[in-house]
């Protein structure tokens, strides 16, 4: 059986939704750039704003898994 094609208008929703329209700016200082260069460079990561944005993503969920309320 073949599978259904996506509805445009869906796929232009969810392009829209992945959209980052947000603009934040970080700033380090000398050591703080000088380590975040050198692990760049040692694994080779090619988009150091990906990079940045899934440290801080992946960190921000972390802590609110860890947050949340329990029942007991």
């Amino acid at each position: 059986m073949k599978a259904s094609k996506s509805n445009p208008e869906t796929l232009r929703q969810k392009r829209e939704a992945a959209t980052r329209k947000h603009r934040k700016t970080i700033l380090f200082n000398d050591k703080e750039l000088e380590a975040l260069n050198l692990y760049c460079k040692k694994y080779k990561v090619k988009s150091k704003s990906k990079f940045c944005r899934e440290a801080i993503i992946s960190t921000i969920l972390r802590q609110l898994e860890e947050d949340h309320p329990t029942l007991f």
